[in-house]
């Protein structure tokens, strides 16, 4: 019997998160309509991204908004990048380039980078994604900087990858999906932690009041999430979600790719605030003690009452996790939910344990 209650306070322990993730899951769209289109800087960094600006530059340009700057922040790159970017500027004022190269203090460092297109853009409200991001409607600039206000400061968007053939892709997006469900739903919660570069937008001034991304300068990744753990408040965050919002990027394409993606992303955690790392640790610690005592309770012990136990958290998990699957238009993963989650779990761990023995050196 001592095995099915904590078998049973495991249970209690992983849907509780599940209920905190349901903040979310039934959490509607905020459609703020507003007569004022405030000025707005787009930046993006880019390192040897020649072929995907040549495609995302046009659709960025193509966005239904106004008045926005397009800030193109070249970071040392060794490929076609600089003259890409050169030949779009020449057709459009609103592109600005910033020609950023080695600097010995900052190598391989993309906040320094970043750093300099901030300083470069004239508005005060900013919008960030990635090279090889493209919006998913025309409307994603309008739709994330329309949720700024006198108090909401930083906008936390949803980024998502590419739907393509193959078990590792549906793995990454799942991957995509639960960590998008976890910071809209803490943020909800009134403890916003990360949010994600492809789709991030926080005003100027945010960003010099808390010294941009000195406290955290010289650790490579994190310009995205390690600035949000550190300045997001309950009252100066919000959130966009709507499809119109959404961007979408191209997905690794072979485990090793992922894996090394994925290192660098679980080793910038550990530098998250402790009340957060304990958060996600012990839902982490509460997916991996589910699926090993679900496996030991039904040869253990009278099958009937531990199946019951699995049947409602699988339950709860396909309602919420699937709601907000259906939200942010990745219905094809709902499914198959319990084996993504294995597979991943099984992935992270072992990630966790190659982390201790390896480091990252540069963001690309």
């Amino acid at each position: 019997m001592l095995l099915l209650y904590i078998f049973a306070a495991v249970v209690f322990v992983n849907c509780a998160y599940l209920l905190l993730f349901s903040r979310f899951s039934f959490l509607q769209p905020k459609e703020i309509i507003s007569s004022e289109e405030f000025p707005i800087s787009l930046i993006i960094c880019a390192k040897n991204e020649a072929e995907n600006l040549k495609i995302n530059i046009p659709i960025w340009q193509q966005q239904d908004y106004n008045d926005f700057e397009i800030i193109l922040i070249n970071d040392s790159s060794y490929d076609d990048t600089l003259e890409v970017l050169e030949s779009f500027a020449k057709e459009d004022s609103r592109i600005k380039i910033v020609n950023v190269k080695n600097n010995e203090a900052f190598w391989g460092n993309k906040k320094y980078s970043l750093t300099l297109g901030i300083k470069a853009a004239k508005n005060k409200r900013m919008l960030f994604t990635d090279a090889d991001c493209k919006p998913n409607s025309t409307l994603w600039m309008k739709k994330m900087v329309t949720q700024f206000s006198s108090k909401k400061q930083l906008i936390l968007g949803f980024g998502t990858y590419q739907k393509k053939s193959g078990f590792l892709n549906k793995l990454i997006r799942y991957e995509t999906l639960l960590t998008a469900i976890q910071y809209f739903s803490y943020a909800k919660s009134g403890m916003p932690y990360m949010g994600v570069g492809r789709n991030l937008a926080y005003t100027s001034n945010l960003y010099y009041e808390n010294n941009g991304f000195m406290s955290h300068m010289k650790i490579l990744s994190g310009d995205d999430d390690l600035f949000v753990n550190e300045v997001a408040t309950s009252k100066n965050t919000a959130l966009c979600f709507s499809k119109d919002s959404f961007t979408i990027s191209k997905p690794k394409e072979t485990w090793k790719e992922w894996s090394i993606q994925k290192k660098r992303h679980i080793s910038t955690a550990k530098h998250y605030k402790d009340i957060h790392q304990f958060l996600l640790g012990l839902y982490f610690l509460s997916q991996i003690l589910f699926w090993i005592l679900a496996i030991v309770s039904l040869l253990m012990i009278d099958w009937k009452i531990p199946a019951i136990i699995i049947a409602f958290r699988f339950l709860l998990q396909w309602i919420i996790i699937g709601k907000s699957a259906l939200k942010l238009d990745q219905k094809d993963l709902i499914l198959l939910l319990p084996l993504w989650e294995i597979f991943l779990i099984f992935i992270q761990l072992s990630i966790f344990i190659s982390n201790s023995t390896s480091k990252n050196t540069q963001w690309k």
